[in-house]
């Protein structure tokens, strides 16, 4: 469900913004201030949940060993796919496909030290690693121009292939966007650890108080906990309150998911698993990137934006927007039909990568 929910708010949103008139986008419109406010969270909470979806289906199977878990195998290679789709469809820039993909790598690797040790829970190695992907921003962004070695060395690879070298752009960073996806997994780690709690009223009752603590007083929270750390490391004082912005959006992030284990405790047994509302959220990778050609027009080099660039009123935006968002849905009730049409084409590939990792089918 969360996973629908942001890949609809991507698709209006993108529309939105890359069509409304410059002359209309008043941060003091209330409509627009509400848009504008909302649309910030659908990154976090698509990434949040990619980290919890994975890990939840990852520790579900108890293959004992490292690579005999499919999982794994299924990761390294969505983790190739996510930056191969990401390279075609935006080659000049370091984006949300390929932060969701080291994203994974990050887990990967985390859960085969978690295999080794055993030690430490892995809910907390994961835990470790949200808050350093926050903690690391402010200085990757003050001496390293806001992004890592990691985006910077892809970036040039993509413009080396291309024979181009503008300057990349790095719209979403490794830090710290990827520490949502290291929090969603921490999440998916607790869900399994506590399934049988998990459908209860208490459960997202803790996760929404705990949302609502960071969401409405998260400079608060970070001063406490700033001003325990300094004592032992001067050298971090007011940097971590300076990341309230960071956990304001995870704790919405965490009631939303509360709000949606609440739909799920009360009509969890009524939601059919094959609805189209929930198979949305199951293709949102084929969303993203025929999204990505019909608006901005990847690959073919026209789409959408060009003719209706930052030149439309509210109403055909809106009218624009729900005609986009409809052409998707409709696209996914039909998706096994069309797949079905082009197995010619997409099974030999599927083939192929499965050789490749692994995989039998």
């Amino acid at each position: 469900m969360a996973r629908s929910v942001a890949i609809l708010l991507m698709l209006e949103g993108h529309f939105v913004d890359d069509s409304l008139a410059r002359v209309y986008a008043d941060p003091d419109h209330p409509v627009f201030a509400v848009w504008s406010y909302i649309r910030g969270f659908t990154a976090p909470v698509f990434l949040t949940v990619t980290g919890l979806i994975f890990v939840f289906l990852l520790l579900r199977n108890q293959e004992p060993s490292y690579f005999g878990n499919i999982r794994i195998r299924k990761g390294f290679k969505r983790v190739i796919e996510l930056i191969f789709w990401g390279y075609l469809v935006q080659w000049y820039a370091f984006h949300v496909l390929e932060c969701i993909a080291f994203g994974i790598l990050f887990i990967l690797i985390i859960y085969g030290m978690y295999k080794l040790i055993k030690v430490i829970p892995l809910w907390f190695l994961f835990f470790l690693a949200g808050i350093t992907a926050f903690g690391l921003y402010t200085y990757i962004r003050d001496h390293h121009g806001g992004t890592t070695f990691i985006e910077d060395g892809l970036l040039d690879f993509y413009h080396y292939t291309r024979k181009i070298y503008p300057e990349g752009v790095s719209w979403f960073p490794i830090v710290p966007w990827v520490g949502f996806t290291m929090f969603g997994a921490m999440i998916g780690a607790l869900l399994h650890d506590l399934k049988h709690h998990v459908r209860t009223w208490y459960f997202p009752t803790i996760m929404f108080a705990t949302g609502a603590l960071f969401y409405f007083f998260p400079k608060d929270v970070l001063l406490f906990v700033d001003d325990a750390i300094s004592y032992v490391l001067p050298a971090v004082k007011g940097s971590i309150a300076a990341l309230d912005w960071l956990y304001l959006k995870m704790g919405m992030v965490l009631m939303e998911l509360s709000f949606l284990v609440y739909i799920d405790v009360a009509f969890g047994d009524r939601i059919r698993s094959n609805s189209l509302f929930l198979k949305i959220g199951q293709n949102t990778l084929t969303i993203y990137v025929l999204h990505m050609i019909l608006l901005y027009g990847s690959i073919f080099g026209f789409g959408i934006k060009d003719y209706c660039y930052k030149a439309l009123g509210p109403w055909e935006v809106a009218i624009g927007a729900v005609l986009f968002v409809l052409f998707f849905v409709i696209l996914i009730k039909y998706i096994d039909w069309i797949r079905e049409i082009l197995s010619f084409i997409l099974n030999p590939i599927r083939n192929v990568f499965n050789r490749i990792f692994f995989i039998r089918t």
